[in-house]
C-alpha cells in the first residue's frame, strides 16, 4: 500500500486503539504504536488492553489482513506514513493544568522523523494554545509539516459506536488542504462502517454525522467546552438533588420535569455520586488552569468541581445517618468500581472513592464490578476485598452501595439483597434503581435527592 494510504497512531489508549483498529479497516494501513511491552504484547494477539465492547473482534480482523501494525518503532511507522495522528495521554497536574510532557515528546520524536508535506494531526485532548506551540517547534525543522487539531469525542464503553455513527468531526488548522484530507479519513471510515459495525457486533445507526472545519484555537477549545458544560449539567442537577433532599422533592421527577424543556433536554441531568473518569475531571481542571493563564477567571466551573468533589462524601454521610452515625466495623458492599458502564477505567472513579472513604472510615468494605477488577486493584486502599460476584460481595452486608449502572446491578432482585445481606439497606448512588421494589422487599432505600 503506497505511503498516501499508511498512517501511524502515536499511542492506543481508548482514542488511540480505536482509531486505529477503524481506519485500519477504512482502506488503510495503520501502524500503532505502542511503547509499553506488556500493552503491545496483548494488541498484536488481536485483543485490547482494556475493555472496550466489540473492539476485540475489530482488531483480530485487521491484523488478521495485514492492515493493522502493531509497533513500538517511531522510526519503522512515522517516515512511512503520509498522517501521523497523537493519541498519547494528557494527565492533570497537581495544579490541574494538563501535563503536557508526552504531547510534545511525541510530537518532537515524529518531527525529527516525518518526511516533508506529512500531516501531524493531534487528536489528544490539549490546552488551547498548544497546536501553536507545536508548530513553532516543527518550523524549526525546516520541514513543511501541516499541524491539524481533531478533538475525539468518543464515550469509554460506546467508543466504536461513537465513532463510527459520529455526531460531528472537528478539524481545525491553518492549512486547508491538511484538514481536508484528515476529513477524507472520516469520509472513508464512514463509508466502511456499517461493515465494521457488523464485525463489531454494534448496531448501527442511521445518523449524517456534521464535518466541522474550524480555526486551530477554535477546535483546542471546543472539546474541552463540550467536556466542562456536560460535566457542569451533572453538578448542577446534583445541587438540585442536595436541595431536594432537604425539603422532600425527588429530583428524578425535578430533572424530568425540567429536562422536558427542549431547550434544556434531559441529558446529564442525572443526580447521582458525579462523574468520573479520564475526561471531564480533567478537562474541567485543565479549562480552569488555561482560563488563569490567560487571565480568565472561570468561576462557573470551579463551582461544578466542588460540587462534584463533595458527592462521594454526601453519600457516605447520607449512609452513616442509617447506620447509627458510626461506620466502624460496618459492613458495607460496593456494586461498581469503573467510572461508568462498559468500560474497565477506574480513573477519578465515584465507586473507588466511596470504597477507600469507607475504608479510612473504620468500614469493612467488600466490592465487586463485572469488568475493572484488575484495573481497580491499584487505586483501592488495602481494606477492601474484591469478590467475584454480587452474591459474595453482599453476603453479609450491613449496606450496599449501587455505584455503577451496569445492567446486572439494576436487574438484580431486590427480594435477593434481603435475603443474602444481614442489614437492610440499600444506597442507590446512581438513582437507577425501582425505589418500590426495594421496599417491598424490607429493605431502606436511599437515593440521592429522592
Amino acid at each position: 500500500m503506497d505511503k498516501n494510504h499508511t498512517i501511524t497512531i502515536l499511542g492506543t489508549g481508548y482514542v488511540g486503539l480505536t482509531t486505529a483498529a477503524l481506519l485500519a479497516h477504512s482502506g488503510y494501513r495503520v501502524y500503532a504504536v505502542e511503547p509499553n511491552q506488556t500493552r503491545l504484547d496483548v494488541i498484536k494477539q488481536g485483543k485490547s488492553f482494556f475493555y472496550e465492547k466489540g473492539l476485540d473482534p475489530v482488531i483480530a480482523a485487521a491484523l488478521e489482513k495485514g492492515s493493522l501494525i502493531p509497533t513500538d518503532s517511531y522510526e519503522v511507522s512515522v517516515p512511512a506514513s503520509s498522517i501521523v495522528f497523537s493519541c498519547v495521554g494528557t494527565p492533570d497536574n497537581p495544579d490541574g493544568s494538563s501535563n503536557l510532557t508526552y504531547v510534545f515528546s511525541a510530537a518532537e520524536e515524529a518531527g525529527r522523523l516525518m518526511a516533508p508535506d506529512t500531516i501531524y494531526v493531534q487528536k489528544s485532548t490539549v490546552p488551547v494554545g498548544t497546536g501553536a506551540r507545536i508548530e513553532e517547534s516543527f518550523a524549526k525543522l525546516g520541514k513543511a509539516i501541516s499541524y491539524v487539531s481533531n478533538p475525539e469525542f468518543l464515550r469509554e464503553g460506546t467508543a466504536l459506536q461513537d465513532t463510527l455513527f459520529f455526531d460531528r468531526i472537528v478539524v481545525g488548522g491553518n492549512d486547508h488542504h491538511a484538514t481536508g484530507q484528515v476529513l477524507e479519513l472520516y469520509r472513508a471510515l464512514e463509508a466502511s462502517r456499517t461493515a465494521i459495525a457488523a464485525i463489531a457486533g454494534v448496531d448501527s445507526a442511521p445518523q449524517k454525522g456534521e464535518y466541522i472545519t474550524t480555526s486551530l484555537s477554535s477546535a483546542e477549545l471546543i472539546k474541552v467546552t463540550a467536556n466542562a458544560f456536560l460535566a457542569l449539567k451533572i453538578s448542577f442537577a446534583n445541587s438540585i438533588a442536595k436541595l431536594a433532599d432537604t425539603v422532600g422533592a425527588d429530583v428524578v421527577e425535578v430533572m424530568n420535569g425540567v429536562g422536558a424543556d427542549e431547550r434544556i433536554g434531559r441529558a446529564f441531568l442525572h443526580a447521582g455520586r458525579g462523574y468520573g473518569g479520564g475526561c471531564f475531571p480533567k478537562d474541567v481542571s485543565g479549562l480552569i488552569a488555561s482560563g488563569l493563564d490567560h487571565g480568565v477567571d472561570l468561576t462557573i466551573m470551579t463551582a461544578a468541581q466542588a460540587v462534584n468533589d463533595s458527592m462521594p462524601g454526601y453519600i457516605i454521610e447520607k449512609l452513616q445517618r442509617q447506620l447509627g452515625d458510626t461506620l466502624t466495623d460496618k459492613h458495607v458492599a460496593i456494586l461498581g468500581l469503573a467510572f461508568k458502564a462498559g468500560t474497565s477505567d477506574v480513573r477519578r472513579s465515584p465507586g473507588i472513592a466511596l470504597a477507600n472513604m469507607l475504608t479510612r472510615a473504620g468500614a469493612i468494605v467488600t466490592a465487586y464490578d463485572p469488568q475493572a477488577r484488575e484495573e481497580a486493584a491499584d487505586t483501592l486502599t488495602a481494606g477492601v476485598t474484591q469478590h467475584d460476584s454480587i452474591d459474595a460481595a453482599i453476603t453479609g452486608a450491613d449496606a450496599v452501595i449501587v455505584a455503577t449502572e451496569w445492567p446486572e446491578f439494576i436487574e438484580y432482585p431486590a427480594a435477593q439483597y434481603a435475603a443474602t445481606m444481614q442489614g437492610t439497606l440499600v444506597v442507590d448512588a446512581i438513582n437507577r434503581l425501582d425505589s418500590s421494589d426495594i421496599q417491598a422487599a424490607g429493605l431502606t432505600y436511599i437515593g440521592v435527592g429522592r
